[in-house]
């Protein structure tokens, strides 16, 4: 044997031995993700510490105290990671990356309703943080009218920021990770190998414009509708985040003007189509976009649901048409774009609402958009692969193509969309079944279930309906919906792929 090919024998069995002992996973790309996102997280705390102390709010020191421990970690674990960090990221390092960047982001904005002058438990905390990232919009806070200003604007922050991060989240790290169909999105910033690729910094970029632009647009209108400005920027943040949060006990009915709910009606519509879609209206200057499937599919149940209920309202409540209208869309609107304001409590109005507003709050918004729930585009692949499995079944030796925005739904497509919602429905009943041993009703259990694993906000009953708050939940079953407002977020699988034991060999 000559030396030149014991030396690439050589070279090549180095390089062997060195791909055997690289861990699954490099503990310090994930730190120094976590450490910079800890860092944003602390400039936004920033805002509510100056809004206190313009308002000579001794809770600015809290604040202030937790921007210096979410910096101080986020600076450590940026120092300590900094030489390992790459762009280019693994498909395992994908899945512990997406899970541990929203568990520790949750729990460190936690740490300001902990320490505030009306503290939270860490229970209530956690929740309360969760809620806000994930744009539930379920609370544990009562009283907010009087809470103060900094607390109200870190709430409504905690909301934008997890918007803005599920949409990035839904157009870069779920495709990528061939999550739940999600790969049907693949775009130029997430190709097809197991690598994410540079460009999706530029993608976040035009993303983040857009969304500010959205949210600008929204304040501006509020104001001019007759908000005053805290409450117009506090309710622009949680309106394009599909979050909910408000700034007022009695939520958006505080608000009594009719064209303030025709301003929300429409930006909750326009933050539940895919964000990427006003991306590329700006840079092409061509509305066709707006043709999308998803967006006619969203736009077709929505009307639907809103013709059929403000029927309903006018033909057994009386209710005059023009008002029956307004409340119908705005809460039809609210709760299938999982923002979850209230104007009216929409469980007065019969057992038929009822039931039509709990199956609302499983559809959800389009993909890319910051909705939760089951999407439509899952919806839309569902029914098409239905309908060519009656077709095969009539003639079993005809081929039956499916084709979604003129690209091709493979049967792995098919498949991870119909696992997706199995699973769906499993943790439902696994965790409404937990919640219900807490010494939950099971109307008031499983409604909290799903709302919060669709990330919704209020459920149904008096507890928790829309002019209700979690505050008297048990704090067990505060954690269990914590956990189903992350698992619905993160999609399931994000979650169970990290759990399984042969996924760290």
């Amino acid at each position: 044997m000559t030396a030149s090919r014991q030396g690439r024998i050589a070279r090549a069995g180095g390089r062997q031995v060195e791909r055997m002992q690289e861990p699954v996973v490099d503990p310090y790309r994930i730190m120094f993700v976590i450490g910079m996102l800890l860092l944003v997280l602390t400039l936004f705390m920033i805002p509510p510490m100056l809004a206190d102390l313009v308002r000579n709010n001794t809770d600015w020191q809290v604040f202030a105290g937790s921007a210096v421990i979410t910096g101080f970690i986020g600076l450590m674990l940026v120092l300590v990671s900094r030489d390992a960090w790459s762009e280019r990221v693994r498909l395992k390092e994908g899945f512990v990356l997406t899970v541990a960047s929203w568990l520790s982001v949750s729990l460190f904005a936690a740490i300001p309703y902990m320490f505030t002058e009306q503290p939270l438990s860490f229970v209530d905390a956690w929740f309360e943080a969760v809620s806000g990232l994930t744009t539930t919009g379920s609370t544990v806070f009562t009283g907010l009218d009087n809470l103060p200003e900094g607390l109200l604007l870190w709430r409504s922050l905690t909301q934008w920021i997890g918007g803005l991060g599920i949409v990035v989240m839904a157009l870069i790290m779920l495709p990528f990770l061939k999550v739940g169909g999600m790969q049907l999105f693949q775009t130029e910033s997430s190709d097809r190998s197991d690598k994410i690729v540079p460009h999706a910094r530029q993608f976040i970029g035009y993303l983040a414009l857009a969304y500010l632009a959205l949210t600008t647009a929204c304040a501006l209108a509020y104001k001019l509708a007759g908000m005053r400005t805290f409450d117009a920027v506090n309710h622009a943040f949680t309106t394009l985040a599909t979050g909910g949060f408000s700034t007022h006990d009695a939520s958006f009915g505080y608000f009594t003007n009719p064209a303030l709910h025709w301003i929300a009606i429409v930006f909750m519509a326009s933050a539940s189509l895919p964000l990427v879609l006003y991306v590329r209206i700006a840079r092409e200057r061509r509305l066709a976009w707006l043709r999308n499937a998803q967006v006619l599919g969203f736009l077709n149940i929505v009307l639907l649901a809103t013709f059929v209920l403000t029927l309903w309202r006018v033909a057994a409540h009386g209710t005059p048409p023009m008002q029956a209208l307004r409340e119908v869309l705005f809460s039809v609107i609210s709760t299938i774009s999982t923002t979850g304001y209230a104007t009216v409590d929409y469980t007065t109005w019969g057992f038929f609402s009822v039931a039509a507003f709990f199956l609302l709050m499983f559809v959800g918004g389009c993909t890319g958009s910051t909705a939760g729930g089951m999407k439509i585009f899952r919806i839309q692949v569902m029914l098409m692969s239905i309908g060519a499995y009656v077709k095969r079944l009539m003639t079993p030796h005809r081929v039956v193509s499916m084709v979604y925005e003129n690209r091709t739904v493979t049967q792995d497509i098919a498949m991870a969309v119909f696992a997706y919602v199995s699973v769906l429905f499993m943790t439902v009943g696994v965790l409404t079944t937990l919640v219900a041993l807490t010494g939950v009703d099971f109307v008031t259990a499983i409604s909290a279930v799903v709302t919060s694993v669709a990330n919704v906000g209020p459920g149904l009953g008096e507890m928790i309906g829309p002019s209700g708050t979690f505050t008297n939940m048990p704090d067990a079953a505060k954690v269990l919906l914590s956990v189903a407002m992350l698992l619905g977020r993160l999609e399931f699988f994000t979650v169970l792929v990290v759990l399984q034991p042969s996924f760290w060999r």
